[in-house]
């Protein structure tokens, strides 16, 4: 197997793999989480927050947006074929829409709950942290499990597009 081809399908494999977990927040873990008091919201997402730092995450998180842009470069030859420029589009709307908005986006929000004294907060302080929260934060990753979902189909169109060398 071409170099190429393994680092398209590591690619494809691990942009995949965060379009599932952004869009399983989407369709359940952010809805049943809507469904508790704020007090208990805060202090699950608190936990999920610190438990996804983990190294399979890691792994996917960062493997996406280096292999995207890698699996471009190694498409590029003259003349420019389709599977390059699905790739690069791919690449473009992932890192841009997924891992941008999630480092510049989703962190600082989690950052910001991380800090806050779950434990010695009022009732009042937990709804105004909450609010503050939780809408942002699933518009966020609304962006990103767009943006991932079509980085995965355009990835598909590319696989599709066998080169033309």
């Amino acid at each position: 197997m071409k170099l190429a081809n393994l680092i398209l399908i590591l690619a494809g494999t691990t942009t995949a793999l965060m379009a599932g977990i952004f869009f399983a927040f989407s369709c359940s873990v952010n809805l049943g989480l809507g469904r508790l008091s704020d007090a208990v919201y805060l202090a699950a997402f608190q936990s999920i927050n610190r438990a996804i730092q983990n190294p399979v995450f890691l792994l996917c998180f960062l493997g996406a947006p280096v292999l995207l842009p890698l699996s471009v470069w190694l498409q590029y030859h003259q003349p420019l074929s389709v599977r390059f420029w699905f790739l690069l589009a791919a690449t473009l709307v992932y890192v841009v829409g997924a891992f941008g908005v999630t480092i510049f986006g989703n962190i600082p929000l989690n950052n910001q709950l991380d800090s806050f004294p779950l434990l010695s907060a009022s009732a009042e302080e937990m709804t105004r942290q909450r609010a503050q929260f939780e809408g942002p934060w699933n518009r966020l990753n609304t962006i990103r499990t767009l943006s991932s979902a079509l980085a995965v189909a355009l990835l598909t169109i590319a696989y599709l597009n066998p080169d033309e060398q």
